[in-house]
């Protein structure tokens, strides 16, 4: 070595397994006589450091395999020794062929981040605690010889980190939500340290919480279960066994007690066994059930746990009466079986049903054709009794001129001559009411109505019934005329509609209708 002494600066920052110095002796020879190997042979340092030789530059790589703290330990002493790997024995008296130099190593005092006093920590609060219950206190301090003070805060970044608060001085952790075991049972959270001084060195350390259980979930059945009892069976059979389940730990509810509600009457039909393993048995008691006495039954059983405080549910069981074979088996429970029991097969109710259909036709038909049946229109000459006849025909309106006349309602100068009905034949002859023409010109409407109603009252042909008859008739005709249009078309006028002609082909259809041109025919 060219030198007897070396001095190295390491800072406590250094990283383990990371290359911390480099030391390099020299040798004469060339080639394979000059390889040679660096070992650390003692010094207080040899199991914080670790020496490898390079073989291309020959040079002695020093590592560090502890990490280094400046506060514990300023300095190491370290004895490197160098010797060459291929010796010839024929120099063998020249040697040694190594050589032996002391390094000193300097730990450098860097600016830590605070130091937690646990790599980690685990926490337990109990479920339903309330809002701000103290969790568990984390510690750190500067490991440094300035000794600042540390400030703690939690990583918000999962939703279990909101969970939580921390005392920012202290470190101590509370709950800030109230907590479920039977939801979630763990929370996972990490809470950061820093130096007042210099708030950019940040330590993490993380902190298990685990949510302990308390008993507040009733125990209750496993499942729904599906209880059937046989016809046929005997008292003190067991016809089914229940378990329970509870949702809180199983040292608040593992053991669980069956019995029946005691303030119920005893039941005469099912009674229940514990049968002290989380279970129990449903027993009959009494011979024989019948479907069609009652086909269901419900038995309450009550259930509760070895928790504290204990808490205990109630559940209802059904359980159906079913036909079954002579080996326990079950044939069936449906309502079909009733009727085979009363020894009615399908083929017969079906021919029974099937006569009640008829017979409630026959009895529909029967009293259809009673109201669809009419009294005779005509009444026999014996019987001298008053009766009244109606008819529901309708008339045909005005166009109907078979039963009267409607040129005599409409004015009373046109009925010159009496007119007689059309649809009643008169049996006698009936009286003459021939009157002069130029009185019916003359005649007053009040006069008029009143000879017809004498001469309808003294005619024997008019049916045996009063007889409205409506009358139009507007009056003499006035000395001005009437100004209606409707007789307009019947009636010359003087009027000259010639010149619409002239008006252009918009104008030619009314032409035609009231001029004197003529339509144009095609052939």
């Amino acid at each position: 070595f060219p030198s007897e002494h070396y001095q190295l600066y390491v800072p406590e920052s250094a990283q383990v397994g990371s290359a911390v110095g480099k030391i390099k002796a020299n040798d004469a020879d060339t080639g394979s006589n000059a390889d040679m190997k660096y070992t650390i042979i003692n010094g207080d340092g040899s199991g914080v450091f670790s020496i490898s030789t390079d073989k291309e530059t020959r040079e002695g790589i020093l590592s560090l395999k502890k990490p280094l703290n400046y506060e514990k330990k300023k300095s190491y002493t370290l004895n490197i020794e160098g010797a060459n790997t291929h010796l010839d024995f024929r120099f063998s008296h020249l040697g040694p062929f190594k050589d032996v130099t002391m390094l000193k190593v300097i730990v450098g005092d860097v600016d830590e981040p605070p130091l937690f006093t646990m790599p980690s920590y685990v926490m337990e609060v109990y479920e339903n605690a309330k809002i701000g219950t103290p969790v568990g206190t984390v510690t750190a301090h500067d490991p440094d010889a300035a000794n600042s003070l540390v400030r703690y805060f939690i990583d918000h970044n999962t939703e279990e980190d909101r969970y939580f608060t921390i005392d920012a001085s202290t470190g101590t952790i509370k709950t800030a939500k109230i907590f479920d075991r039977e939801e979630t049972p763990w929370y996972n959270i990490t809470v950061a340290a820093s130096e007042i001084d210099n708030p950019g060195l940040v330590s993490h350390v993380p902190v298990g919480v685990r949510i302990l259980d308390v008993n507040d979930n009733p125990p209750e059945l496993a499942r729904d279960y599906d209880v059937v009892v046989c016809e046929n069976t005997k008292p003190g059979q067991v016809i089914q066994t229940i378990t329970a389940t509870d949702k809180d730990d199983s040292a608040n509810g593992a053991r669980f007690h069956f019995s029946l509600d005691e303030g119920l009457s005893l039941n005469p039909n099912f009674t229940l066994r514990n049968n002290e393993d989380n279970t129990a048995s449903i027993l009959t008691r009494r011979r024989r059930y019948s479907r069609t006495t009652q086909d269901i039954y419900y038995l309450p059983v009550l259930i509760s746990d070895g928790g504290v405080p204990p808490l205990s549910s109630s559940s209802t069981l059904t359980i159906r009466v079913c036909a079954c074979e002579r080996d326990g088996r079950v044939r069936t429970c449906h309502a079909e079986a009733f009727l085979s029991s009363a020894g009615l097969s399908t083929g017969a109710l079906i021919a029974i049903l099937l006569c009640i259909v008829i017979l409630l036709a026959i009895v529909v038909l029967f009293i259809t054709l009673r109201r669809s049946k009419k009294e005779p229109l005509i009444i026999s000459e014996e019987d001298v009794r008053e009766n009244v006849v109606t008819y529901d025909d309708e008339g045909g309106g005005e166009e109907d001129t078979e039963a009267f006349d409607i040129t005599a309602l409409r004015n009373p100068s046109a009925a010159e001559e009496l007119k007689y009905r059309r649809d009643v034949r008169p049996e006698v002859k009936p009286l003459s009411r021939h009157h002069p023409s130029s009185s019916l010109d003359s005649i007053d409407v009040q006069e008029f109505i009143k000879q017809r109603l004498a001469e309808a009252d003294l005619d024997p042909s008019v049916p045996p019934y009063d007889s409205l008859q409506t009358y139009a008739y507007e009056g003499h005709r006035s000395e001005a005329g009437s100004i209606s249009s409707l007789d307009s078309a019947t009636t010359h006028s003087d009027q000259d509609y010639n010149y619409l002609g002239d008006w252009g082909p918009e104008f030619k259809k009314l032409a035609e209708l009231y001029g004197e041109i003529e339509p144009e025919r095609t052939t």
